[in-house]
């Protein structure tokens, strides 16, 4: 049994399709069982469980072959991140109790960073699971290329895209979804003892000002992108709701100047399939659709 946690998002959707291409029965971890009805009609054994509560996890990774665990993201933490700390006491209660044959958790770039921005999380639940007896597998993937999806509607509209990504030539190490899951299935089918980093970006890293231009070669109109200036940062996201962007601001800053970055650099990453302008067509059609 293969059991997927996340599986009503785009990853752990991406993964459970895979698993049931290849054959393999996968149990559909999800918190509200009218969320999971989808999948029970392609086949999925269901379990209801949260995250925060390792009793119903435990239950949910008993008798596993492989479990995929992600967690839910947090994008304003408090101060300390007590969220992840909560989250990561409650996968090792789970995991220990239900002893799965092995574990792939999707991480993130910059989860060895140094400097604490919102990807610590990542850390510190990395560093916690590191002391499961279970065999486990961190997929730590680069910027997600459907972050973009943020910037359809001014590309569309004003034909301008602002970027918090800088300098704007600066190429970013990105990645579809659809190579997550892909990567992930694999890697849930694959024995291996103790634990091991996996980090994973798309075919080339690209620049805000490609982001822009693709977007204007699919609408058939000139795209062009804007620098958000730092400065206005922290009172921006404050007008947005978060009590707590400092984490956020930094994490903008890692990818800005260097310092969230893979721990082989380019050279040593694996490599996904999928070019920015498959994601950007999707994201596109969806909003056309909507």
């Amino acid at each position: 049994m293969f059991v997927v946690t996340g599986i009503t998002g785009k990853v752990g959707g991406e993964l459970a399709k895979w698993l049931l291409a290849a054959g393999q029965p996968v149990r559909a971890v999800v918190r509200d069982r009218s969320k999971g009805e989808v999948w029970e009609k392609r086949g999925c054994e269901i379990a209801v469980a949260d995250v925060n509560d390792a009793g119903s996890l435990a239950e949910a990774f008993r008798g596993a072959e492989a479990v995929f665990a992600m967690v839910p993201p947090v994008f304003d933490p408090a101060p300390g991140f007590p969220e992840a700390r909560a989250v990561a006491a409650s996968l090792c209660q789970a995991l220990e109790a239900a002893r799965p044959g092995r574990v792939v958790y999707l991480s993130t770039i910059g989860a060895d960073a140094a400097q604490t921005n919102l990807l610590t999380q990542h850390t510190i639940i990395e560093q916690a699971l590191k002391e499961v007896s279970v065999p486990i597998t961190f997929l730590r993937p680069a910027w997600f290329m459907e972050n973009s999806a943020w910037d359809v509607a001014a590309a569309r509209e004003q034909g301008v895209t602002p970027s918090f990504l800088q300098p704007l030539s600066k190429p970013v190490p990105m990645v579809a979804t659809a190579d997550i899951g892909r990567v992930a299935a694999e890697l849930m089918l694959q024995t291996h003892a103790g634990s091991r980093v996996v980090e994973l970006e798309g075919p080339r890293r690209v620049t805000p000002l490609e982001i822009a231009e693709t977007f204007g070669r699919i609408l058939g109109r000139s795209v062009s992108t804007e620098a958000v200036p730092r400065a206005t940062w922290e009172p921006l996201f404050r007008s947005q709701g978060m009590k707590n962007p400092e984490p956020r601001i930094r994490m903008l800053d890692g990818f800005n100047e260097g310092w969230i970055e893979f721990e082989g650099g380019e050279s040593t990453s694996h490599k996904g399939e999928v070019p920015l302008e498959t994601v950007l067509k999707g994201l596109l059609e969806r909003a056309e659709k909507a």
